[in-house]
C-alpha cells in the first residue's frame, strides 16, 4: 500500500513537471525545447505590422516556429553556424536590431507634442496665407522668340496652343502652360513680381526674364489661399517632426563620437 502511494505521488509529480514544460515551451524538437517566448516575439512582430493575431494565425505561427527550429538544428549539424559568412551576417543583423531599438526608445522618450504640431502648422499657414494665383506661362530660351509669340497672341492666337507647341517647360507646356493654383512665393522673384502685377485675364506685354529663360505669363484667376485644416494634416506634421527629431538625434551622436 505504501509503495502504491509513493508511485502515485511520483506520477503526479511527473505530470506536474510535464505540464509546466508545456506551459514554458510550445514544442520539444529532437529533444530540444522550443520556448513560448519565440511565439510571443513573433506575435509582437505581427501586431506591429498592423495585423490582428487570430487563433488561426497562432496555429500558423506555431508551425512556422517549429519548422524554423528543425531547419536551424540541421544547419547547426552541418556546421553552418561556424562559418565567417554566417558570423558576419549575424553581427550585421544584431546591429540593425539594436539600432532599431535605439530609435524606438528615443521616439518613446521624445514624442512630438500637440504644441509642436500646432506651432508648425501656424508657421506653414503664415507662409502660405494670402492670395493664390492660377496662371499659365510659355517659356522660351530667347527674348526674340517670346516677343514673336506675344505678337501672335495679340493677333488672336490661343495661349494654350502656343504653350503646347513652343514652351520648353515640359510639365506645364503639355497642359497648355497651366501652372495650377499656387502662392506667388512659389515662383522666383522676377516671375512672382510680374504675376502679382497682372489683372485677372491679362498677360504680360513684354517677356519676363528669369534664370530659366523668357516667360510670357497670363493670370487666369486668383482667390484667397485654400489651406488644409489643422486636424486633417496633424498626423503628417507629427510624422515629419518626428523624422526631424530622429535626424537631429543621429547628427548629435555622430558629432560627439570620436572617430579616428
Amino acid at each position: 500500500m505504501k509503495k502504491h502511494i509513493l508511485s502515485s505521488l511520483a506520477v503526479a509529480s511527473l505530470m506536474a513537471v510535464s505540464q509546466g514544460a508545456v506551459a514554458q515551451n510550445i514544442a520539444i524538437v529532437n529533444g530540444k525545447a522550443v520556448p513560448t517566448a519565440r511565439m510571443e516575439a513573433l506575435a509582437q512582430q505581427v501586431a506591429r505590422s498592423g495585423r490582428p493575431v487570430t487563433p488561426e494565425m497562432q496555429g500558423q505561427m506555431r508551425e512556422e516556429i517549429i519548422a524554423r527550429e528543425i531547419f536551424v538544428q540541421e544547419a547547426q549539424a552541418r556546421g553552418l553556424d561556424a562559418t565567417d559568412d554566417y558570423k558576419n551576417q549575424l553581427d550585421l543583423t544584431r546591429q540593425s536590431i539594436l539600432i532599431r531599438e535605439l530609435f524606438a526608445d528615443f521616439q518613446k522618450k521624445n514624442p512630438v507634442t500637440d504644441e509642436e504640431t500646432k506651432a508648425e502648422y501656424d508657421k506653414f499657414a503664415s507662409a502660405n496665407a494670402g492670395k493664390e494665383y492660377r496662371a499659365r506661362h510659355i517659356l522660351v530660351e530667347k527674348e526674340d522668340q517670346a516677343k514673336a509669340l506675344i505678337a501672335q497672341l495679340k493677333k488672336g492666337a490661343k495661349f494654350e496652343d502656343l504653350a503646347k507647341k513652343n514652351s520648353k517647360d515640359p510639365g506645364s507646356g503639355a497642359n497648355g502652360g497651366d501652372l495650377d493654383w499656387a502662392n506667388a512665393s512659389s515662383y522666383v522673384k522676377e516671375f512672382s513680381d510680374a504675376l502679382v502685377a497682372l489683372s485677372k485675364g491679362k498677360m504680360t506685354d513684354t517677356p519676363v526674364k528669369t534664370q530659366f529663360g523668357f516667360h510670357i505669363i497670363r493670370l487666369d484667376d486668383l482667390r484667397e489661399a485654400q489651406l488644409p485644416k489643422y486636424e486633417d494634416v496633424k498626423p503628417q506634421i507629427a510624422q515629419q517632426l518626428q523624422q526631424q527629431k530622429i535626424a537631429k538625434f543621429q547628427e548629435d551622436l555622430r558629432a560627439k563620437a570620436k572617430v579616428e
